[in-house]
């Protein structure tokens, strides 16, 4: 198949990579021809996905387990990205973190390892490959944010709208080194994400459920496009639309939107 993307061909590493989104960019990008380094906690899973990967799309695929809340572990993910001999061209910063109670009913230790991987991490992995990508002048950085960051919507929200202001920066900062940074902002998608929060299907209207093999391909194609955000399916682009213009004393009572 015929690549018609303008994505640095090279190496792709994606954090969160055995399921959901991240599962669905490594499977793309692996179409694509990328050769992969896969990040995740989950060892033998991580090993299933990469050997399924190498079989399916004849690519290479190099596995990193780590447990992003760590701090020495997220550093190794660091030292990989900062490899200037085997280089990584592409980064999705994908890993996921979701509390279903409110911030006060939560322990206030769940509350940063949230913020650890929502915020921390994305800043430490990201600062780690920008400064080898503007180096070779070239790379991309794709940061999955969430429709949630446009809305009040407590800590999850907050470190969401983080990873959107940082992201359109580093955008507009690096687009001069041949480096692309793009904040990918889904709202609900059929992944895992939601059931190891025990939250339904029934919990949003169905037309607002997403696949992630949609969310992903058309995430690709605004990175190609050079965009700085990415917001998936007209319904969503109008919930965003919608956020820039109701008062935001009305959207803090918009609730049922949930989280990513």
């Amino acid at each position: 198949m015929t690549n018609s993307s303008t994505l640095p061909s090279g190496l792709a590493l994606v954090t969160g990579a055995t399921a959901g989104i991240g599962h669905e960019f490594a499977v793309q990008l692996a179409r694509r021809g990328h050769p992969l380094v896969l990040v995740a906690r989950d060892e033998a899973r991580l090993e299933a996905v990469a050997e399924q990967l190498r079989v399916d799309h004849r690519v290479e695929v190099e596995v990193l387990p780590a447990d992003l809340v760590d701090r020495a572990q997220l550093d190794r993910v660091a030292e990989r990205l900062r490899d200037r001999e085997r280089p990584v061209e592409v980064l999705v910063n994908n890993a996921g973190f979701g509390l279903k109670q409110r911030f006060l009913d939560n322990d206030v230790e769940a509350e940063q390892q949230m913020l650890d991987i929502l915020v921390t991490a994305v800043l430490r992995l990201s600062h780690a490959a920008l400064g080898t990508m503007t180096e070779r002048g070239r790379g991309a950085v794709v940061n999955v944010s969430s429709v949630a960051s446009f809305l009040p919507r407590g800590s999850y929200s907050a470190a969401k709208a983080w990873v959107n202001s940082f992201s359109e920066w580093a955008h507009n900062e690096y687009a001069g080194h041949g480096v692309q940074v793009m904040a990918l902002c889904p709202g609900f998608v059929k992944t895992e994400f939601h059931e190891r929060m025990d939250v339904t299907r029934d919990s949003a209207p169905g037309f607002l459920w997403l696949e992630a093999e949609d969310l992903v391909r058309d995430a690709l194609v605004d990175l190609d496009r050079g965009r700085s955000f990415s917001v998936p399916s007209k319904r969503y682009k109008v919930i965003v639309t919608a956020t820039r213009i109701i008062p935001r004393s009305l959207l803090q009572r918009a609730q049922a939107l949930g989280r990513r």
